[in-house]
């Protein structure tokens, strides 16, 4: 189980950040390149896209995978990572990939879509530029907000496992902030959907179209209902009487 939920964890992490990327070049084809991405923005390319990115998420995960144990600890039960070596060479490994997969090249190609898409965007002169800017600046204003404290403390985790930061002190407050920067990341996870589908225009005029279908079909069930209801109500009254009218003919 505790392989499990560790791999579980940086498939989460490395597929999170490689979907953002991906969906990124994907916003820079259609507004950048839009002759050429007729071409390429099918549902093949996109089925085959989502297999590789899973695919090196999962490679990339692999170390965790082989070396996370379940241990106890003065009856407390903790999963954590058992590297072989003494000199923690592949947890410094693990921490350096994060920061190369996990940001510093998710980062770049961020910043090479979003810069063109604004150029290109400064050209438009129609009322949706602007709108399509905010989304741009959400977008890359919140990746950097909560993913790069994350990478940061886990670049000084790997300068503590290579013994340039030997404080206690330090030490302490770095696992402190290896937690809080681990909750901050994951929040982000949770913050995509609005990001991307409650910011986006589209996204809200189908969900208000939806919820109009939808407040329209109860209001018509109601006053069926209602409807049925008076029906019942003088079906049930006519009946009472004409069986009161035929017990008074039958004593009679």
């Amino acid at each position: 189980m505790c392989k499990i939920i560790s791999s579980a964890y940086f498939i989460g992490f490395y597929s999170s950040v490689f979907f953002i990327t991906i969906m990124s070049v994907d916003r820079y084809l259609a507004i950048v390149r839009s002759v050429y991405a007729l071409k390429v923005r099918i549902a093949a390319y996109g089925v085959i896209a989502s297999i590789v990115l899973w695919a090196v998420a999962i490679l990339a995960s692999a170390p965790d995978l082989i070396f996370f144990q379940e241990t106890n600890d003065n009856n407390w039960t903790k999963c954590s990572p058992h590297y072989p070596d003494s000199n923690n060479g592949w947890k410094t490994f693990s921490n350096f990939e994060v920061n190369v997969l996990g940001w510093l090249i998710p980062v770049g190609v961020l910043i090479f879509c979003y810069h063109n898409i604004l150029k290109n965007l400064q050209k438009c002169h129609t009322q949706n530029k602007y709108k399509a800017m905010k989304l741009v600046f959400i977008v890359v204003i919140v990746f950097f907000l909560f993913w790069t404290p994350i990478n940061i403390v886990l670049f000084l985790d790997s300068l503590r496992k290579m013994h340039i930061i030997d404080d206690c002190q330090t030490s302490q407050r770095l696992d402190l902030a290896t937690e809080l920067a681990e909750a901050l990341s994951f929040i982000h996870c949770c913050l995509n959907p609005v990001i991307y589908a409650f910011v986006g225009e589209k996204f809200k005029k189908h969900l208000r179209e939806a919820f109009r279908k939808y407040t329209l079909f109860l209001l018509i069930c109601k006053d069926y209902g209602a409807f049925n209801g008076r029906s019942l109500d003088k079906h049930s009254s006519m009946y009472t009487t004409s069986s009161q009218s035929s017990f008074v003919g039958t004593v009679l």
